[in-house]
């Protein structure tokens, strides 16, 4: 005669739960709308401020030719797909597309700059401050007070919580 086994409880990764966690936070339509529009120009903003960080021009890396790849942006950008890497490698794949499409209007933003236009840091720092108030604004909508920390990790984990509604809604795992 068989026993009978306890049922087996399905162990979450930490993304799942930080998925469960934002979708149980931020459930407004208007906030949802602002999240999709805001949260890349924040990332956008950001990463442009970073990038225009100066870094120091070894000499090493002029030689190699590598001083004009290599800045604070890199080091952000590393880090930023090494932990989404370690939470969800497909999503983190679809972030990295979108970094690789910022940066080539990053690199335009500085071409303008150049040639006579406004500052990238100017550029960069009014997109990051107005895209900053939308997402707290937006995060006023919801029924329930969100904190600091849940605001943080919106943050943070949103750029692949917004593309894992894109990857199931085309029925990709991820």
């Amino acid at each position: 005669m068989k026993k009978k086994q306890p049922p087996v409880q399905e162990v979450k990764r930490p993304v799942d739960q930080y998925f469960e966690n934002l979708n149980a936070n931020f459930q407004n339509p208007t906030n949802r709308i602002f999240q999709i529009i805001f949260l890349p120009l924040f990332f956008f903003g950001l990463m442009g401020l970073i990038w225009m960080i100066p870094f120091p021009q070894f000499d090493f890396l002029v030689k190699l030719g590598w001083h004009t790849f290599l800045n604070w942006g890199s080091f952000f950008i590393a880090v930023l797909i090494y932990y989404y890497l370690k939470l969800s490698p497909t999503l983190s794949y679809a972030v990295l597309l979108c970094i690789g499409i910022m940066s080539y209007f990053i690199v335009q933003l500085e071409y303008i700059e150049r040639d006579g236009g406004p500052s990238v840091l100017l550029v960069s720092g009014v997109i990051t401050a107005v895209s900053l108030a939308a997402l707290w604004w937006g995060k006023s909508k919801e029924n329930k007070a969100i904190s600091l920390g849940e605001f943080w990790t919106l943050i943070s984990v949103g750029p692949i919580w917004l593309w894992h509604f894109v990857f199931r809604k085309v029925k990709l795992k991820y």
